[in-house]
């Protein structure tokens, strides 16, 4: 990942980064409450040798001190002079159980010895770190003695420092406690959150189609939540920011398959729900009020939507021309003011890929070609069956609709799949639902667009019918 990709992470789950923080902060503050107060006292003693008072003896001394001050140091923790201790504080505990409160150290190249006693009395504390130094002094000069009786005494133990009561508990540090806490709070989010982000295959940006194929991708269209009320939205508000971004689209197709004298394309999905009819409808309505002659064919014949979305007659259609019930001209609908025509799907049939894939669906096909300008299939999801990538090798172009958030990236690769598999060309890849505000927004400018005069130049009221007679041939090739 670059270092812009952990940012939008950072951006993306900043909610469960703060909530995790928070609850670290909490945790951390409520166990520093909860837990009860320790106090620490200290005292120290110094170890010396006896000697004559010749320099050499005094540095043989000095030596054999610091050498064995480390081990007089873990002689304070032992139960020969613990028991002393326990029994002058008159303490309810084993030797055992006194040890882990002491802590004897040795300071580095001196012959001092700190011993600290942490308990929740702080007088306790206090007066078991004197003992244990009073019983130290005591057991090193015996342990140090000679084997006469009458031998002076060659090492020395004396408490230097007394250990005093401490007024302020040593635990539990709360601000230490609630840095800690925030510190493993936020990592423990940001880890979450760069996880989450890994094991998410869902397409979210354009940069996620171009990690699954490098097919050209057409456009973006923005997220409406109002889409579902109003599918025609290029119709119902040609100002808004998702009728704008159908006519970035519609800019695009230009480029495509610049060779292919037939202007058709197939618009399908990998999977349903992810807005191939809504942007088949608007896209037709943006080519139408261009100027171009349009014709939107409903292929979806195993659940149809164009009909509805258009507001037309859906009971007859393109099933009914396959079989020979009905004319072409009789099924074709104008719509609106401008040159759009729409071919809805018809009865629905018990074999949708056979119809689509007879001689006789070749043969619309290429008197579509020969009448209009630009032909847009609407057909049914790559991944369930296999209308679609029938139709887009006889029509020769597709355009995949990938829903952002909602496509998985294995779900665009099988259809990019299926659709290779019987050779048929791929137009390119059109990213619906992306979201206008946050880390994974698919940016416009902020210009109004209703402030220059995006007029709604067409409307939906139907214009005469089609003459009964063959379809005009058409007379110019505009995109």
């Amino acid at each position: 990942m670059e270092l812009r990709d952990y940012i939008r992470i950072l951006r993306k789950g900043w909610v469960l980064i703060a909530a995790l923080t928070l609850v670290a902060v909490g945790a951390a503050s409520a166990f520093s409450i909860l837990q009860t107060p320790a106090y620490s006292a200290t005292a120290m003693v110094v170890v010396s040798m006896q000697s004559t008072g010749t320099t050499s003896d005094m540095v043989q001394g000095n030596n054999f001190t610091v050498a064995r001050v480390k081990t007089y140091a873990e002689l304070a923790k032992t139960p020969v002079v613990l028991l002393p201790v326990i029994e002058n504080v008159k303490l309810d505990l084993t030797a055992a159980q006194l040890a882990p409160h002491i802590v004897a150290s040795a300071q580095l190249d001196t012959s001092i010895i700190d011993i600290t006693v942490t308990d929740t009395d702080p007088a306790r504390a206090a007066e078991i770190a004197n003992e244990v130094s009073d019983s130290l002094a005591a057991y090193v000069p015996e342990l140090e003695r000679s084997a006469d009786a009458d031998a002076v005494d060659t090492v020395k133990v004396m408490r230097v420092q007394v250990a005093t009561v401490p007024t302020r508990p040593v635990s539990p540090n709360v601000p230490l406690n609630i840095a800690l806490g925030a510190l493993v709070g936020l990592a423990l989010g940001v880890g979450l959150a760069v996880l989450r982000e890994t094991l998410d295959t869902r397409i979210r940006t354009l940069r996620d189609v171009a990690q699954v194929s490098d097919l050209p991708v057409l456009g973006g269209i923005v997220f409406d939540p109002k889409a579902p009320d109003r599918p025609l939205i290029v119709h119902v508000d040609p100002r808004s920011q998702r009728a704008e971004s159908f006519r970035t689209l519609r800019t695009n197709l230009q480029f495509l398959d610049v060779g292919r004298a037939d202007r058709s394309f197939v618009v399908t999905s990998s999977i349903g729900s992810e807005g191939k009819s809504t942007t088949s409808a608007n896209l037709c309505i943006a080519l139408a009020d261009a100027g171009a002659r349009v014709l939107l064919v409903d292929a979806d014949l195993r659940r149809p939507k164009v009909a509805e979305y258009m507001g037309i007659e859906g009971a007859v259609g393109l099933t009914d021309v396959l079989i020979g019930r009905a004319e072409l001209s009789d099924v074709i609908q104008p719509w609106g003011k401008s040159q759009l025509y729409v071919l809805p799907a018809g009865h629905i049939p018990p074999n949708p890929s056979e119809l689509l894939g007879s001689a006789g669906m070749s043969h619309l096909i290429a008197e579509f070609n020969r009448t209009f300008d630009v032909v847009i299939f609407d057909s049914p999801p790559l991944l369930p069956v296999t209308d679609a990538a029938i139709l887009a090798k006889n029509v020769g172009g597709a355009i995949v609709i990938v829903a952002a958030g909602r496509t998985h990236k294995n779900q665009l690769a099988g259809a990019i799949h299926a659709l290779r598999s019987v050779e048929a060309p791929i137009s390119g890849i059109v990213v619906t639902m992306m979201p206008t505000r946050g880390p994974d927004s698919y940016g416009y400018s902020q210009y109004g667009y209703g402030q220059y005069g995006y007029g709604n130049t067409y409307g939906s009221e139907p214009a005469a019918p089609l003459d009964p007679a063959p379809l005009p041939r058409r007379a110019r090739a505009t995109s």
